[in-house]
């Protein structure tokens, strides 16, 4: 979390985390206790993409574990990807995993900077008794305008002028949410919740003040917490919004929600909770997440972002990763899945085909260790090896059930780790190399704890 002399704060990716890492963060809180099988197809939106001509989605896909017939694709390049997505899953059948991520950025000390924000979120769109929201229309306002734009190879977004961009948004906006309320039968009195969202923050509240809603019917759209977060944004806000009316009391069952979106025209998705929301509790709340922020000085932030360029550490650089030794190893890297003895019930990790204890071979069973919790039992700080962000934290961890591997820690203080600490792990980016990205698990403090 960045907070400077303006107000409010924004959210901030880490040195070792992209937009995959966000969206694989994301995706593992809303398929939690949910069978990951069940899962049809996986789409992954932003518009600031790890890589280009490969498919982002995959390392998500690996991540979760996901079976290798579920069909995994990006959907990419412009900032109306993410609501095109979700209204794709919306309309289509089966299960689909519709993920959302994006990190922003802006020139120092612009707007930009200030308002956006890094953020990932994710959905289970589908049917079935454990529904919280039920589709019930939409309506799409597409024109070309050039009102944000950003070349291929460009760190940073250019503008037009305000309120030619203004005007036209809040015309686009009336008629999507105009249509959508139709085609749902609705009237504007029956809308329990409008949410807005764009990256044109003075489209976003004339569009508000147009609509004849009531103001109690919008809710936070964390742009004073979060701050814009691009692609993923509607689907971050509409997860905060399901998150406080399951906790709310006397909150109206069903709710309407009207979820609208702003970007190169305007897009209108109506929705209606269900019954299942009331006892439908959250992993990790969007609201838990903003309060847990921890603050980040601008001139680190500026650092992990290429803007500023300190002197790295007096070491060589990595070599980048293997393609086929990475592949020969995906369990292990991208779903880090160990093995168990099936005779001892010995945990190694990484996984082996000799067991440590009693010596059996090829008597292993996969265990998968993401979610599990772990105990630091020796922790070593290093301020020589090479990292974007010294120093680093190595640490030994002893894991609930069993398993012991060292590790590296991020989102760390290097002199709050103690022996003892409790961490969980986290999907990071190691390092890159050539182009390539090296993703591996590291872990962390749990949240709300040391």
């Amino acid at each position: 979390m960045m907070s400077g002399g303006g107000k409010g704060a924004r959210a901030v990716a880490s040195h070792d985390e992209d937009t995959t890492t966000l969206g694989v963060e994301a995706a593992r809180l809303a398929t939690k206790g949910a069978p990951t099988a069940a899962v049809d197809a996986l789409w992954f939106a932003t518009s600031s993409p790890a890589y280009l001509d490969k498919t982002n989605a995959t390392a998500v896909a690996a991540a979760l574990r996901l079976p290798s017939d579920v069909p995994a694709y990006d959907f990419g390049g412009a900032l109306r990807s993410g609501i095109g997505c979700l209204l794709t899953a919306l309309r289509g059948g089966g299960t689909t995993l519709v993920v959302g991520a994006d990190t922003r950025d802006g020139l120092p000390t612009s707007a930009d900077e200030s308002a956006g924000g890094d953020a990932g979120a994710a959905a289970l769109i589908g049917e079935g008794d454990a529904v919280v929201a039920e589709f019930v229309a939409s309506a799409s306002a597409t024109d070309e305008f050039t009102d944000r734009w950003r070349s291929p190879g460009s760190l940073v977004s250019k503008l037009w002028e305000e309120r030619f961009g203004e005007n036209r948004y809040v015309a686009l906006g009336q008629d999507a949410f105009a249509r959508a309320l139709k085609a749902a039968g609705l009237e504007t009195g029956e809308v329990g919740r409008v949410i807005v969202t764009g990256m044109h923050a003075r489209a976003v509240t004339g569009l508000r003040k147009r609509l004849q809603v009531d103001e109690s019917a919008f809710p936070d759209d964390l742009s004073s917490t979060v701050g814009q977060a691009g692609a993923a944004h509607p689907l971050l806000v509409l997860a905060s919004v399901l998150e406080s009316l399951s906790i709310e009391e006397g909150a109206p069952t069903p709710t309407v929600i009207v979820l609208l979106h702003l970007a190169d025209g305007a897009d209108a998705v109506v929705l209606r909770t269900t019954d299942a929301l009331a006892s439908w509790r959250p992993v990790r709340p969007v609201a838990d997440q903003v309060d847990r922020g921890a603050d980040l000085p601008y001139s680190k932030f500026l650092a992990w972002r290429g803007q500023l360029s300190p002197e790295p550490p007096r070491r060589p650089e990595p070599a980048r990763v293997s393609s086929s030794a990475a592949h020969r190893s995906e369990d292990w890297k991208f779903g880090f899945v160990g093995s168990r003895d099936r005779s001892s019930g010995a945990v190694h990790m990484p996984p082996a085909r000799v067991s440590m204890t009693g010596g059996a071979l090829d008597d292993m069973e996969p265990v998968a260790m993401a979610d599990a919790v772990g105990t630091v039992v020796t922790f070593t700080i290093d301020r020589l090896a090479y990292s974007p962000s010294p120093p680093i934290v190595f640490a030994i961890v002893d894991f609930d059930g069993g398993g012991r591997y060292p590790v590296e820690l991020t989102d760390v203080d290097a002199a709050a780790i103690r022996v003892g600490s409790r961490v969980e792990m986290t999907f990071r980016r190691l390092f890159s190399a050539d182009g390539i990205h090296d993703y591996f698990w590291k872990a962390r403090p749990v949240r709300g704890k040391e």
